[in-house]
């Protein structure tokens, strides 16, 4: 097991360098000038020529690309462009928003999508089946910025003064605020102490749920819920079509009429025996789908006025900032190697048959 973990990471390096080389060096062949784009109307000739001079742009990408991964192995992912600020810091700020987003959609995902798979494969052909295969064919066609302004303007312009109000943007009310952690604990912690705790800090829900800050938390989740129903709809139409199809299968196999003719109730025989061979390929798509969500929230959190990842990318690519875009797109693609790690891991736990070496 523990030799299989390292040849996967191992040969997780070239793909994470490649996937780096060709962000760095498609950043840099767009058309535009980042001493523009981040000056506007401030920037001259000598500044710009400055500029570029201090960040090494007049170097030749190979060689840019060379000093860029000399600073990677040291642990430096490099200082923004427009923000003046170590990418570190920004990452320990706004990952935390898109991961508590992403699980929250990922949540809703699995908890609606898997019992109506099941439901819709229990009654092949009746009228629940095909209801939930229209709404699943509706779920994956309806655009995420379309359903993320629908769902705002009916909970929070045709709902407003019901208790069934929801806040249409941001993290938290105002008038309420987390502090972080080694503050709350009054821990006196190193610089790389500081940065683990900060980055947890940064998410509300986990922050509050330690801290037993009970409003907080109350507050920190209804401002999820929006957007993660709008952005768990393409992934719950997905995984409710996958288990469908996967369950319709196991459904047909002999050991399941075995155990329907032993006189076994129908739930066990469906959870018990044929749900749980069925897991294979709902792994599969969750996992997937998870690290989709990572890479793919620029539109909910643009629309929900949330400052993660997805909408820090989307400025930094508009504004030339290629220190931000290519350290963002490599903790992705990090991630991503993770999740897929984790979800092979998982098949050798859910079917022994796999043997995982």
């Amino acid at each position: 097991m523990y030799r299989y973990i390292f040849q996967r990471l191992l040969l997780s390096v070239p793909v994470l360098v490649g996937i780096l080389f060709v962000t760095f060096a498609l950043a840099r062949l767009i058309p535009g000038d980042p001493c523009r784009a981040v000056l506007g109307e401030r920037a001259t000739d000598a500044i710009c020529n400055d500029f570029i001079r201090r960040h090494g742009l007049d170097q030749p990408i190979p060689v840019q690309f060379g000093l860029y991964m000399g600073e990677i192995l040291q642990g430096d992912l490099g200082e923004s462009f427009r923000f003046n600020r170590p990418v570190t810091s920004l990452l320990i700020e706004r990952l935390p928003v898109t991961i508590e987003l992403s699980l929250s959609a990922l949540l809703v995902a699995v908890v609606i999508g898997i019992p109506l798979g099941i439901l819709s494969a229990v009654r092949h052909n009746s009228s629940v089946d095909i209801a939930t295969m229209v709404g699943a064919n509706v779920g994956v066609s309806m655009p995420v910025f379309w359903l993320g302004l629908m769902l705002a303007y009916a909970f929070s312009i045709l709902l407003k003064d019901t208790p069934l109000w929801l806040p249409p943007s941001g993290r938290l009310t105002s008038g309420l605020e987390l502090t972080p952690l080694y503050t709350t604990w009054n821990l006196t912690v190193s610089d790389q102490g500081k940065a683990v705790l900060d980055f947890f800090s940064n998410s509300y829900v986990l922050n509050a749920l330690i801290t037993g800050n009970l409003p907080v938390l109350v507050d920190a989740l209804r401002h999820l819920i929006l957007p993660a129903l709008a952005l768990g709809t393409i992934p719950m139409a997905l995984i409710a079509r996958i288990t469908r199809a996967s369950m319709l299968e196991v459904l047909g196999q002999d050991y399941v009429r075995t155990a329907r003719a032993k006189g076994l109730r129908e739930s066990p025989v469906i959870l018990k025996h044929a749900f749980r061979n069925a897991l294979l390929p709902i792994v599969t798509v969750i996992g997937l789908s998870f690290g989709g969500l990572l890479s793919g929230a620029v539109l909910t959190e643009s629309i929900f006025g949330l400052t993660g990842v997805g909408r820090t990318l989307y400025e930094a690519i508009t504004a030339r900032d290629y220190v931000i875009v290519q350290s963002f797109t490599l903790i992705i693609a990090f991630l991503f190697v993770i999740i897929n790690l984790l979800t092979d891991l998982t098949y050798g736990y859910l079917d022994p048959r796999i043997r995982l070496s």
